[in-house]
């Protein structure tokens, strides 16, 4: 079910334009946020002049209930259904100090009620308002259109992608992730600076190898937890093939990283494999992990810590799943195709039916079959999809990042793992600058269509050069 988000609303009045389309502006852009489930919270016409503020008296009265609703205000709209007054909009906003994504809409005036009655000159309040802003020090976001009704299909979707914003804004806002393991000693691409996540407010917690084995040596095979994951992991995918050892050694994995988890307030996470896991404990982590990102919890491997932060922003602003993958292979002849894999640790929610649980073929072959149970083995489904990297720059001392969007195919793939065609437009400019930038082999990847939103967020609010490719 989708996230319900709430939205302080101010609305714009300058006296000698139209009060009454103040008055009935209002009212729309209520109906509009809730139309698309959310919730306003709004000064009301007793409070201030219409429910709007274009006073500095007015702006300190919106600040005030703002500043009451603080914890639940993920982003503010701006409406105008007239010029608007520019100051007290301004004022609202400084004086609220929410540091929150903000939308500014301007209602379109109507060719045919251009008298002095009907008049709204939103069109140009816009500007003003951004002028005021800008001057502010403020960050804001605009509609694809300058200026659309508050019932229009396009107001609709850019609220759409807003909400979508705010989600990946707040959802980053004092994040804490945790890193299992070391990083692969052959996996320098996954290098990243936590110094430059603690900057942006992102706190990473690490756990040695040695502790989780420790932590799992003490878990009786009758502890009630365990034997739950070992139902749910049942529940979760077929495991038919799987000796009954992997499958508890798996849930014991997963009862000692939630506890982990939920004991220091995590949220996300990126586990070491290759091949520590395999040798020293006997299976992979990737159907645990598999679990975890289906929650919306996503989970990347080899410790790649930047990788599962692409995957967040991406399930962020969708609500569903992500996934990480390799870019692995070219697809035939055709340039703007390529095979996306994983060995895997995919959501179940990227596979068409059949995916069942396997052993790492890669991995067996140094450590045996016996000692890599875990892996998800599917076809991923076709669907309109959202890639995105975010990347820490030591260099320039930044966090960047690039998305996009494309589709998986229904192209034929006979191979393991999991794995599926995507067909992106452009996609050899894309490995170009994927190249030339030295970004990593891994990519999110995600089932929506969010790419505009996740750069808004990273690039906009949370201050992430990024590129966008199209």
């Amino acid at each position: 079910m989708p996230q319900q988000m709430t939205f302080g609303l101010l609305v714009g009045n300058r006296g000698f334009f139209p009060s009454h389309l103040a008055a009935t502006g209002r009212t729309e852009m209520i109906a509009a946020i809730e139309r698309a489930g959310h919730k306003a919270i709004c000064v009301t016409p007793e409070e201030t002049s219409f429910g709007a503020v274009e006073t500095y008296e007015e702006a300190k009265r919106c600040t005030a209930l703002f500043q009451k609703n603080a914890k639940d205000i993920d982003g503010i709209i701006i409406t105008l259904p007239n010029f608007g007054e520019e100051r007290g909009l301004a004022d609202a906003i400084r004086l609220s100090n929410l540091k929150v994504p903000i939308l500014i809409q301007a209602t379109p005036d109507d060719t045919g009620k251009m008298s002095i009655a009907f008049r709204r000159d939103s069109f140009c309040g816009k500007m003003s308002i951004a002028n005021n802003l800008r001057q502010y020090g403020e960050k804001f976001s605009l509609t694809t259109l300058h200026t659309e009704a508050p019932d229009s299909a396009e107001f609709a979707k850019d609220l759409q992608e807003f909400a979508a914003t705010c989600r990946v804004v707040r959802g980053f806002r004092n994040l804490r992730l945790g890193a299992i393991g070391a990083r692969p000693a052959a996996f320098n691409t996954v290098r990243y600076s936590e110094k430059l996540l603690e900057q942006s407010g992102i706190t990473v917690d690490t756990l040695d190898l040695s502790e989780i084995f420790g932590r799992i040596a003490k878990l009786p095979d009758t502890d009630d937890f365990v034997q739950q994951k070992l139902n749910a992991i049942k529940s979760y995918l077929p495991t038919n093939n799987t000796p009954e050892a992997a499958l508890l050694k798996m849930s014991k994995l997963g009862v000692v990283i939630d506890g982990w988890m939920k004991s220091n307030d995590l949220t996300i996470s990126s586990v070491q494999c290759w091949t520590s896991m395999e040798e020293f404990f006997g299976i992979v982590p990737c159907t645990i992990m598999s679990m975890m990102s289906e929650k919306l919890l996503p989970s990347a491997c080899e410790v790649d810590t930047m990788g599962t932060l692409s995957m967040y922003a991406l399930t962020l602003a969708s609500e569903t799943p992500s996934a990480l993958l390799d870019w692995n292979n070219n697809y035939g002849n055709n340039p703007d195709k390529a095979v996306c894999f994983h060995c895997s640790n995919l959501p179940k929610h990227f596979f068409n039916e059949g995916v069942k649980m396997d052993f790492q073929q890669i991995v067996a072959g140094t450590v045996g079959k016996e000692n890599t149970y875990g892996t998800l083995d599917g076809k991923v489904k076709a669907g309109a999809m959202s890639f995105a990297r975010f990347s820490t720059d030591d260099f320039t001392g930044t966090i960047r990042g690039y998305v996009g969007e494309g589709a998986f195919t229904d192209d034929s793939l006979n191979t393991f793992g999991g794995a599926g065609v995507v067909e992106i437009p452009n996609m050899q400019k894309l490995l170009r600058y994927i190249c030339e930038n030295g970004f990593e082999h891994h990519v999110a990847a995600n089932f929506a269509n969010v790419a505009a939103p996740v750069k808004e967020a990273a690039e906009k609010y949370l201050g992430w050069p990024m590129h966008h490719h199209q």
